[in-house]
């Protein structure tokens, strides 16, 4: 279990003390965040608890519900005129937090925005699209360059968010100090590190279910201060606890607690191609690599830093998922076999290498574990803790050689594939390319037949993992959502994001 000391105890205590006087207001509905998120901007953006925020900022044109069904949001429909031609319906009457009516023109401008705009990255979540047309203010056509199957999967999330372009224009790369969107709550406030404020849009298109005035999110990176907050009444709602804390929360009679399975995985990306960082022997040998796999033991990390609450993995996809690969499981650890293979290799030991850990107490632990599994295969592993924000920024510039870094999830394999594996990914930290992979995920994009596509990943996951193992699945996490008992109306959706429709408080 994850140790509880004195001094995180009085952590909490000070962080409860140190919430501002509005915080105290009925009106104002308070969320802890495990991390500060990156820019608010929906083209830019990367972070899951960005996405949380933007889940109360920024509606997008279809959202998904608690089945995973694609269901309409700021579209009322769609339809395919054909495999590279989609027409969709506007909602009529919706309007920005500026006042600017949501049009064609608008949807067509943020999808453009999305695909052209230097660093989105959303552009490889649609780069199929080769244009929006405008049939008239409330109906676009989008035309895709060849079909793809999960296209209208992907306009789910922030690739479907339709931003004002009057603000956009006007903001330009500084949107996201001051985001504008259409979502039921608009943007009062940012205090990097320490809070994120919203209010109520009166003139939201569905108004009818907001019954929040104002919404604060406040980073607690600390798990046991983020919960000591809720415990004491100065949280509404925590974005996740941990698995050790759940019988806790649910001994509490003032608390409830929703666990559901996420869409995505916690893995260890590794630096093989982007810059100077990646010219070791761990960044240029694959079996390098494998012994570093080799070494560790998912099952028993999970029991140590989770009680047993995850699921061990060695793929992006769950299980629960039609595209998960029943023949790609996680090897049992084996240290003399990676201490043979690093002889093989030829390296001197021990092997140098850095992780990369967001700054939050179980992921530092869990790091602390894997470090004393490769020692034994003799690997040196050196632990960065970073911000969370700022790990993101350094591994897009490759400073970094290993990151234990984790990805909430899409319903469609591609959302959890292509984008960092395939080449040209935008969030292909490591710079993995294989001309084979490519072929595969693109294949995949554009396959309808569910078994051909399936074996595809499967052939896919044999050359990336097994072959070059650019990086390592570590484990499915759970949403674990814990909440006054006086809230009504919450929704888990696998996704993992907070809704703010139909929230009340008691």
């Amino acid at each position: 279990m994850i140790r509880r000391t004195i001094a995180a105890a009085c952590l909490g205590l000070a962080a409860v003390a140190a919430l501002p006087a509005a915080a105290q207001t009925p009106a104002n509905f308070r969320i802890g965040l495990r991390e500060d998120p990156d820019i608010l901007d929906p083209t830019l953006a990367r972070t899951f608890v960005g996405r949380i925020v933007f889940a109360g900022l920024c509606d997008k044109l279809f959202d998904i519900n608690e089945r995973l069904e694609i269901v309409p949001q700021l579209a009322t429909a769609h339809r395919w005129e054909d495999p590279q031609s989609l027409l969709v319906t506007l909602r009529p009457g919706v309007r920005f937090h500026d006042g600017d009516p949501m049009t064609a023109d608008a949807v067509a401008y943020s999808l453009n925005r999305h695909l052209t705009m230097q660093g989105s990255f959303r552009r490889g979540e649609i780069n199929s699209m080769q244009s929006v047309e405008v049939v008239d203010p409330q109906t676009v056509r989008i035309r895709l360059r060849e079909p793809f199957a999960p296209f209208v999967s992907q306009l789910t999330d922030r690739a479907g968010m339709i931003v004002s372009p009057r603000a956009a224009e006007a903001a330009g790369r500084n949107f996201g100090n001051r985001p504008v969107c259409a979502g039921p709550m608009r943007f009062v406030e940012r205090v990097a590190q320490d809070r994120i404020v919203l209010e109520r849009f009166p003139e939201y298109w569905d108004a009818g279910r907001v019954h929040l005035n104002r919404v604060t999110y406040l980073p607690i990176p600390d798990n046991t201060v983020r919960l000591a907050n809720l415990q004491s009444g100065a949280l509404e709602l925590v974005q996740t606890i941990e698995p050790d804390d759940l019988r806790q929360v649910q001994r509490n009679t003032r608390l409830r607690v929703s666990v559901s399975d996420e869409l995505g995985y916690q893995g260890i990306t590794y630096n093989v191609g982007n810059g100077a960082r990646a010219q070791t022997p761990f960044g240029q040998n694959p079996r390098v690599r494998e012994a570093f796999e080799l070494a560790i033991d998912r099952t028993a990390i999970n029991q140590v830093v989770y009680e047993g609450q995850y699921s061990p993995t060695a793929q992006a996809v769950p299980p629960s998922n039609p595209f998960h690969v029943r023949s790609i499981q996680p090897e049992p650890r084996n240290v003399a076999r990676a201490r043979q293979l690093l002889a093989e290799a030829g390296v001197r030991t021990p092997v140098q290498v850095e992780m990369t850990v967001p700054n939050n107490p179980d992921l530092r632990q869990a790091a602390e574990v894997i470090q004393a599994m490769v020692r034994e295969a003799g690997f040196e592993l050196r632990i960065n803790a970073m911000e969370f924000a700022s790990s993101l920024q350094a591994a897009t510039r490759g400073d970094f050689e290993t990151y234990l870094l984790a990805w909430s999830g899409r319903a469609d394999p591609d959302g959890n594939t292509w984008t960092f594996i395939h080449s040209q990914g935008p969030q292909n930290d490591g710079k993995y390319s294989n001309a084979e992979v490519d072929s595969l995920l693109n294949q995949a994009r554009v396959e309808t037949d569910a078994a051909r596509r399936l074996s595809m990943y499967e052939r896919m996951w044999q050359v990336s993992l097994r072959q070059d193992r650019h990086r390592m699945y570590l484990w499915h996490r759970k949403n674990i959502v814990a909440h006054t008992a006086r809230l009504q109306g919450f929704r888990a959706v696998p996704d993992g994001l907070i809704r703010l429709q139909d929230l009340r408080v008691q």
